[in-house]
């Protein structure tokens, strides 16, 4: 089974980001969340997507996800 969300730490360990950094691209709405009672979870396919961005700085002008 393929994994669909990620903790804030596993997040920062696959961006080599600090928790800070996450949770400031997560205000920024470049990482999407969900919630599961108090636990934040980031949706692995906007990893995906903000490392695309970061490795192609072209596509940085495609909006982040729709809030």
């Amino acid at each position: 089974m393929e994994l669909i969300t990620a903790s804030i730490n596993d997040t920062a360990k696959a961006l080599s980001l600090g928790r800070t950094s996450i949770y400031a691209l997560i205000k920024e709405g470049r990482l999407e969340t969900v919630k599961l009672g108090r636990r934040t979870l980031v949706k692995i396919e906007s990893i995906r997507m903000d490392s695309r961005r970061a490795q192609w700085p072209a596509l940085a002008s495609i909006p982040a996800w729709p809030r």
